[in-house]
């Protein structure tokens, strides 16, 4: 027979046991933004072998154009991601595009791709006049004013001096519940810079099932809006 402190020891080490999980919940979800593992790093290595992809398909002709974006630069869905809207700007165009990131440090759980992050290195070998435009947005959705901040700033020290157009994120019907904040900020940011902003709230777009990505009509659109409003 159990004696009248069993009772109560076990409740103890029941309710240690569950503290202890909840601590261990607590640090995978604080770390797995920038250490992706399993499955997810797999995810990765495939976002960062399509950007690798597409930035080596330079299209056009004329003055250089960088464009700075996440998948929909990228062409995530695309049977041709050599086909993602940048395809219609004019002039030479260089894209660095990665799948997930963002203005924010932590829109990608793939480590250091922010569009700050990347931004030097998309830069290497163009000329200091290149016209950069910078898309993005929809995968801050769920990150905060100041991280959103804090990247955006950080990107405009790195294109300092530079010609700079950033597009926010149109209305995917999957976050459209977001990203007015997220446009109303980048807006702000943009004029406190000194820089053109392009808000995409109100442009039509075709969309895949995801109801995020583009349709090869959608890409069309969408760059030749973004082509006609470069000036």
């Amino acid at each position: 027979m159990l004696g009248p402190l069993a009772v109560p020891r076990r409740r103890t080490l029941g309710v240690g046991l569950a503290a202890l999980l909840v601590a261990l919940a607590v640090v995978v979800v604080v770390l797995a933004p920038e250490r992706a593992t399993g499955s997810y790093a797999e995810r990765c290595d495939r976002f960062a072998a399509d950007s690798s992809a597409r930035a080596g398909l330079v299209t056009g002709s004329g003055e250089p154009v960088l464009v700075i974006g996440d998948s929909w630069s990228a062409g995530l869905g695309l049977a041709d991601p050599g086909a993602s809207w940048p395809v219609r700007l004019p002039g030479r165009v260089h894209v660095a595009g990665f799948s997930g990131s963002g203005f924010s440090a932590r829109a990608s759980g793939c480590g250091a791709v922010s569009f700050a992050a990347r931004a030097p290195a998309a830069l290497a070998g163009l000329p200091a006049d290149a016209l950069v435009v910078v898309e993005g947005g929809l995968n801050d959705w769920d990150r905060s004013d100041a991280e959103v901040t804090a990247g955006f700033d950080d990107l405009l020290a790195v294109l300092e001096g530079r010609r700079v157009v950033v597009v926010g994120p149109a209305s995917a019907p999957s976050r459209a519940a977001y990203v007015a904040r997220v446009d109303a900020l980048l807006a702000e940011l943009a004029a406190g810079h000194g820089v053109t902003y392009l808000s995409a709230l109100d442009v039509e777009l075709g969309y895949l099932d995801d109801r995020l990505h583009l349709t090869p009509a959608g890409h069309t659109a969408f760059g030749d809006w973004v082509a006609a409003h470069l000036g």
